[in-house]
């Protein structure tokens, strides 16, 4: 077996992976229903970022995912030095891919504000998940190595599926850091670690 293909107990959980993916668009259209102008503009807690520029960096994460699903499936059939050296790379631009990341979402709030974010995350998710369904479960097993200096969510290998299903963990950790007075009905509270350090 390749280095870069990790082992599965079985077949990869697409009904979960699924579910998961939804439940955070759902939570996302409450929150985006329910939030007052003034809300969204109050500054979110542990970030620079308001409530409306950490939602819209929350369904970043979704768009993300949509475009590293054909690097993941392309660099998972190169030789492992390769990738490896392609993690390196990325890690060592780890200073300003934080920086564009957060200048980022505070721009793209001037564009994909709460009244079009939520139609941009059905897009997003919609596509992803009639991907997931399509995957072949060796191509889902496949994995490549990662910057983890990016994000905590990140690992040194990741497979084809752990990658489908990071968005959510990424969309939890900040959804907690939102200062919302909602609490919804699609997210509990303490339903993921909390990475130390992330922004």
């Amino acid at each position: 077996m390749d280095s870069a293909t990790s082992n599965l107990d079985g077949p990869v959980d697409r009904a979960g992976i699924a579910a998961e993916l939804e439940r955070a668009r759902a939570d996302l259209h409450a929150l985006l229903a329910t939030a007052s102008p003034a809300q969204l503009r109050a500054g979110s807690e542990g970030t620079r970022w308001t409530n409306e520029q950490l939602l819209f960096h929350m369904v970043f994460g979704f768009l993300v995912v949509r475009r590293l699903v054909p690097l993941v499936r392309f660099v998972s059939l190169l030789p492992e030095p390769v990738g490896r050296r392609f993690a390196h790379l990325l890690n060592a631009g780890q200073r300003p891919f934080h920086l564009i990341n957060y200048l980022g979402s505070c721009g793209a709030t001037l564009v994909f504000n709460h009244r079009r974010m939520g139609s941009l995350c059905d897009r997003t998710i919609a596509a992803l998940t009639l991907r997931l369904h399509t995957e072949h479960e060796r191509t889902l097993a496949r994995g490549m190595p990662f910057p983890t200096s990016w994000d905590p969510y990140f690992s040194d290998v990741m497979t084809l599926a752990e990658v489908y299903a990071y968005p959510v963990q990424h969309y939890d950790h900040h959804r907690g850091q939102l200062t919302l007075p909602i609490q919804g009905v699609h997210w509990t509270p303490g339903r993921v670690r909390r990475a130390p350090g992330h922004p």
